[in-house]
């Protein structure tokens, strides 16, 4: 039996407490076929806390040796006023770029039982099932030069927008590769008809999906066109593939076809490493939520589903991802409900430790 090594970074807020119901799950499966080398540490404000950083480099060392981390979430008010250096987020932000986490996986799925709590009408978010593959390294985020400069009497913000063939076509291939074990269908989004980075982009994917995946279907659509597409008809999207800048946009707005962004998971994977599984970081899409933490408010789903893409994607354990996502359906079927869920006609929500402890009676009863 492969033990399956995993760091867990519960963060500030809320992320303590669903990591707790993760923790649940993880011993479920430990055991069961499976057998997981678990440790912990810090990252965000309470790695700040403790040793001045967002993520000490012994913590940055532990990351880059386990087949996968699995983050909670950070920041929070009490931070606001630090150096931006030294915010929480740069801890996460560390842990991708040194990572090389170029490839975030965002899927957009509506479970039935929430097809209701999406802000568009049922039949058209009922059965959703997207994925957007957002390149996560590169882009206007890290492009150079930028920074406030003055010009003449006034100030002037800059940020370049920067991309090189090699980082569109790994992030194309990621996506393609995904299609390949979904819908067999690409839908590429970039800004070609205003940006010299978005026609490098349209050719580099159209080349590698011509040359190296014929048989994926590709489309391309401008990113505004495909916001309101997103909108107007999601289903017709199987994978979405589109830069950093954009993908941080569509990918939020195909959050609220869901409900809720209680209910998002999201993988960020790298290049293989020596035993072949990717260099990979499992987060819900939530933030740390400092108004309800410590109340038993928060919904552990985004980040039990997290978990799940990492049995699928680092572990190779795509039946028992498949087990986990079908348990947390059937929980929802039944009825139970964080507070985020409750509808319009209200009703006594659980709590996240009862959440947490319906999904693993759920496991056992599959």
């Amino acid at each position: 039996m492969t033990t399956n090594s995993l760091l867990i970074l519960p963060g500030d807020g809320i992320g303590p407490e669903v990591m707790t119901e993760v923790r649940k799950v993880i011993g479920w499966f430990d055991g069961r076929g499976m057998s997981f080398d678990v440790s912990e540490d810090l990252v965000g404000g309470c790695a700040y806390d403790a040793h001045g950083t967002p993520l000490h480099d012994d913590t940055m060392a532990k990351a880059q040796e386990v087949d996968a981390v699995l983050l909670g979430a950070v920041g929070g008010p009490k931070y606001d006023s630090l150096d931006f250096s030294l915010k929480p987020e740069r801890g996460l932000l560390r842990l991708r770029k040194e990572m090389d986490l170029f490839a975030n996986l965002r899927p957009a799925q509506c479970f039935d039982a929430l097809a209701d709590f999406s802000s568009l009408k049922k039949d058209v978010v009922a059965g959703l099932d997207i994925m957007i593959v957002r390149e996560l390294t590169s882009g206007i985020y890290f492009g150079e030069p930028r920074g406030i400069v003055t010009e003449g009497n006034e100030r002037v913000g800059i940020n370049t927008q920067r991309y090189t063939e090699s980082e569109i076509a790994r992030v194309a291939r990621s996506a393609f590769e995904l299609a390949r074990r979904r819908g067999n269908k690409v839908c590429s989004m970039e800004k070609a008809n205003v940006m010299e980075s978005g026609v490098l982009w349209r050719e580099v994917v159209t080349k590698i999906g011509a040359e190296e995946y014929p048989d994926v279907a590709l489309s391309h659509m401008y990113a505004d066109a495909g916001a309101m597409q997103l909108c107007r008809w999601p289903k017709q999207f199987d994978v979405i593939v589109t830069d950093n800048l954009f993908g941080d946009l569509l990918s939020d707005a195909a959050a609220m076809l869901t409900g809720s962004l209680g209910m998002l998971p999201s993988a960020s994977l790298g290049l293989p490493m020596a035993n072949g599984r990717p260099k990979a970081l499992y987060e819900p899409v939530h933030g740390s939520a400092p108004d309800i933490t410590g109340q038993g408010k928060a919904n552990p789903i985004a980040c039990i589903l997290s978990f799940a893409m990492a049995l699928r994607y680092s572990f190779d354990a795509g039946d028992e991802a498949t087990r986990l996502e079908k348990a947390v359906e059937k929980v929802l079927a039944d009825g139970l409900r964080t507070a985020d869920l409750l509808g319009p006609e209200g009703g006594s929500p659980v709590s996240t430790g009862e959440m947490g402890d319906a999904i693993v009676a759920a496991l056992d009863a599959a």
